[in-house]
């Protein structure tokens, strides 16, 4: 979490001073108009914001919450998810036998995720589709006192006579959700109720093992883990102003080359920030 936030604060340093050194020298000398926009023709947009870049952009046209068609691209920071993540077991949210070693607590199971790029296009001040990129972690923070193998040829673990205080198992992907999006007129306070879903992909970034115990303090492993080299799914967001609730499934199997995994998938639902 705290990569997290110094990227974050980061790409917040970096989108100020870019947007105002460009702002700065845009403008004519009498001009008091606001704007975080760096090229603008007719069409065509290129931004670069943290978070909310319609509403920052639709000044320009003078409407309130709303701009015109077009395409529009940039770095972002936005969609922060945070909630927790469940394993499906054939349907069953009870593991099978074959799948008792990840046994798992439901509170300290976890997702987190942000988008970092984006590329558009609004059709109209209702209508939107973009498709983003960023950075997905799940969580399993694991009862049992195991260790996963690595480099074996399927999931396998160790059975440890240590007592982890912490035994998280993790995966880390690269997604790439397509958003098709839907958003109300401003209400009287400004806010609007947005309603977004689509299909979500993922590529394998990486697979940990993260343990904490009194005979050999915090310890990490890296490797895949048999963890699915890519995912697809779905997600659906529903919002008001700038947070809300989002939901994720994945079609295909959480590991892949091992048999005894087969039919376990994942799904995640929390907290959304920064719509």
């Amino acid at each position: 979490m705290k990569r997290i936030f110094i990227l974050f604060i980061v790409l917040t340093a970096v989108n100020t001073i870019y947007a105002d050194e460009v702002y700065n020298k845009s403008l004519p000398a009498d001009s008091t108009k606001t704007s975080r926009t760096i090229t603008k023709s007719k069409k065509t947009e290129v931004s670069l914001s943290i978070g909310k870049s319609d509403e920052s952009r639709s000044e320009e046209d003078g409407s309130k919450g709303s701009r015109h068609s077009g395409v529009s691209f940039g770095l972002t920071f936005a969609r922060f998810d945070i909630g927790f993540s469940k394993l499906i077991d054939n349907g069953s949210f009870t593991l099978s036998p074959e799948n008792e070693f990840l046994e798992y607590d439901g509170w300290k199971t976890s997702n987190v995720g942000f988008d970092l790029l984006q590329f558009g296009y609004r059709f109209n001040s209702a209508f939107k589709i973009y498709l983003s990129g960023g950075v997905d972690w799940t969580h399993l923070r694991l009862e049992r006192n195991i260790t996963m193998r690595r480099n074996a040829p399927v999931l396998e673990y160790d059975e440890s006579d240590i007592q982890f205080s912490k035994n998280r198992f993790s995966s880390t992907y690269l997604r790439i959700p397509l958003s098709f999006e839907f958003r109300t007129k401003e209400d009287k306070s400004g806010k609007k109720f947005r309603f977004i879903a689509g299909p979500d992909m993922g590529f394998l970034l990486n697979g940990r093992v993260k343990q904490k115990s009194n005979e050999n303090g915090k310890q990490k492993f890296n490797d895949d883990y048999h963890f699915t080299k890519f995912r697809y799914g779905a997600f659906a967001r529903i919002g008001y102003g700038g947070a809300g609730l989002y939901a994720k499934y994945y079609f295909n199997d959480m590991f892949e080359k091992s048999p005894a995994q087969k039919g376990l998938k994942n799904m995640a639902f929390g907290l959304s920030i920064g719509f």
